[in-house]
């Protein structure tokens, strides 16, 4: 399965964007997927993700309350709705796909567990 983010750009601080994730086969219901940002000259860090069924989310702190995870199976897609959006969150976003729905909190935020990886759109947010 091949992942293709989207809807990354320019914005204002306060502002909104709503990132999008497309997976190349129907197999996409069967991954929990996750978002991960990574800004120049930082490592990748863990922003949010979504178990299979769409039921279970969670979040890092630093985005808690401004960004939403949601997904469509039947579009094969999933969705980062970013809110309030911050200078600090400049940085390449990441959508993964994670063949195991297993939601516990240190494991969901580890990129090491996440075995698709899409190409990354990059989100650029001026003060």
């Amino acid at each position: 399965v091949q992942l293709q983010a989207s809807g990354g750009g320019l914005v204002q601080g306060g502002g909104s964007l709503r990132l999008s994730c497309t997976a190349s086969e129907r197999t996409f219901s069967s991954l929990a997927m996750g978002w991960f940002r990574q800004a120049r000259g930082k490592e990748r860090e863990f922003v949010a993700r979504i178990s299979r069924n769409g039921y279970v989310t969670d979040y890092a702190d630093s985005v808690k309350g401004r960004f939403t995870i949601s997904r469509d199976n039947v579009r094969n897609t999933v969705y980062l709705q970013m809110n309030s959006l911050k200078p600090e969150g400049t940085a390449v976003y990441y959508c993964a796909g994670d063949w195991s729905d297993y939601s516990g909190r240190s494991y969901v935020r580890s990129g090491y567990h996440y075995n698709v990886w899409g190409q990354g759109t990059l989100v650029t947010v001026s003060s």
